[in-house]
């Protein structure tokens, strides 16, 4: 699944061909996603000028004149900027077509994503909309440090990965992210949240923003179907130090790691540096 370093990297490759451009039309060729593309959609966004596109957690927000257009890349979607004429792969669902005559096509095998408009403005989508409104922080903002993991983790009663894991807490820490920041903060990622110190908190918040910064550099990690939007595939899955290497020696200490399940997920973590 796209998580926020692919959803970051896709942003920025995206947006230099969008801000500005005028919509010529949405061709919807399958609107069987996630959620049912409306048919209204096309005609709500027809001849609207594209003023901004922005990222919260994992959704884009495609600034219009008169609302915005909500993209979610679900588990295996892309975008990419093609020639309005190009030829068409499969899955291939929709097509916002620009002045110019090139557009921007998502592609989603899996129809796990979404393509909504909304009335509302990107800044009032993010405070209002009911897919945004309970997000936590952007984890590489000012909003987001170890005191605010720490206080909120007074009140839960659950695994540490999990906790940093849960958007309600800080958004873009998916199952990868977490697994690599607990490891180079040292923390058993089955530590009991409410049992990890502020000054431990401090360093894990630190380290989050790192990996996922540096997976933002290298264009996301390449799993399953992720590519960018150029269809190329991120590069950190080669700076991986746990996460699917289970059984594999610790790149610190030559330790084997080991692999536990927690809230559903798998993690992988060293006993020697994760105590």
């Amino acid at each position: 699944m796209p998580e926020l370093p692919e959803v970051e990297t896709t942003r920025r490759g995206i947006q230099p061909y969008l801000e500005g451009q005028r919509i010529a039309r949405l061709v919807v060729r399958e609107a069987r996603l996630r959620q049912p593309v409306p048919s209204e959609t096309a005609e709500q966004v027809a001849g609207q000028r594209i003023q901004s596109l922005t990222r919260r957690s994992k959704y884009l927000l495609i600034g219009l004149e008169r609302g915005s257009l909500l993209v979610h890349l679900g588990m295996s979607g892309s975008l990419r900027i093609v020639a309005a004429e190009a030829p068409l792969k499969r899955h291939d669902h929709l097509d916002l077509i620009l002045a110019d005559n090139t557009c921007l096509r998502f592609h989603d095998p899996r129809r796990f994503g979404l393509f909504l408009w909304t009335p509302d403005s990107p800044e009032l989508a993010q405070r209002q909309h009911p897919l945004l409104h309970h997000l936590g922080p952007e984890p590489l903002t000012d909003d987001f440090d170890g005191e605010h993991l720490y206080r909120l983790s007074k009140t839960r009663r659950v695994a540490v990965k999990s906790f940093i894991m849960d958007a309600a807490v800080v958004v873009g820490v998916g199952n990868i992210y977490a697994s690599e920041s607990l490891f180079l903060a040292g923390i058993h990622p089955a530590r009991h949240c409410h049992c990890v110190s502020l000054a431990r908190y401090c360093h894990l918040a630190s380290m989050i923003r790192l990996v996922l910064q540096n997976a933002i550099e290298q264009g996301g990690t390449t799993l399953r179907d992720f590519v960018n939007e150029q269809g190329q595939p991120g590069y950190f899955a080669q700076s991986l130090k746990v996460y699917g290497r289970a059984g594999k020696p610790c790149k610190r200490c030559g330790e084997p790691l080991q692999q536990q399940r927690i809230g559903q997920r798998s993690s992988v973590y060293c006993p020697r540096c994760q105590r």
